[in-house]
């Protein structure tokens, strides 16, 4: 089964509290925290004061995908506002295994992602170091956008990548995620699943929850 990771960014933000007891009480396994800084992205989410607060309410595993600038100036912070994980952007780190070295030291599971644009094979070198690869499936800065078809095949490459060299390498998908075309994305290799407003907009998140969370597992490969 997939991992399911609920946006915070299409909450309800006048009812955090209650969001996060939403996806305790849920068959969710992760939180995800999109974090934005106006400049890497054209918009501005939330930063460390609201993470802060959502881990007194959060249970489950807080997965921080921090779409900013220069992320290694706030790594450590994100951790000691209670991240689990941190995702950093191919596109944003000049020295990106040094970014992802310092946030294992962390003790934080350290994350790679890549823009629609990027291509799975620049990430070649970096692979064996990660804990997981986020592909966006839209482009970073908004909620609510159309999936993009042509993540299918950046899945099934990077599917591949992986295996052959026997890694432990998540696969997350971003964006546009629905009941409709998750199954396909677990097909193609897909690990982990973000969806926000396919949830919260929902009117039953929890069940909502429950049948992305009983997508049918991958074929294994023979």
């Amino acid at each position: 089964m997939p991992i399911i990771a609920p946006s915070l960014l299409a909450a309800n933000f006048l009812r955090l509290e209650d969001e996060c007891h939403l996806v305790n009480e849920s068959e969710a396994d992760w939180l995800h925290f999109d974090v934005m800084d106006g400049r890497f992205v054209p918009n501005i989410s939330f930063g460390l004061p609201v993470l802060k607060a959502v881990r007194k309410a959060c249970r489950k595993f807080i997965d921080v995908h921090l779409m900013i600038e220069e992320p290694e100036k706030f790594a450590e912070d994100f951790k000691k506002a209670g991240a689990d994980g941190l995702t950093v952007h191919y596109e944003t780190c000049r020295h990106l295994h040094r970014n992802i070295q310092q946030i294992k030291s962390l003790g934080m599971q350290a994350g790679v992602v890549i823009n629609p644009h990027t291509p799975v094979l620049l990430l070649n070198d970096i692979l064996e170091d990660v804990d997981m690869v986020l592909l966006m499936s839209v482009n970073p800065g908004f909620g609510g956008q159309a999936f993009i078809p042509h993540t299918y095949e950046k899945i099934r490459e990077l599917r591949r990548a992986i295996d052959e060299r026997g890694l432990p390498v998540k696969i997350q998908i971003d964006g546009g995620v629905t009941l409709e075309n998750a199954p396909h994305l677990v097909e193609a290799g897909a690990d982990v699943l973000v969806a926000g407003n396919t949830v919260f907009s929902s009117p039953d998140p929890m069940e909502t929850i429950r049948q992305l969370k009983a997508v049918a597992p991958r074929k294994a490969v023979a």
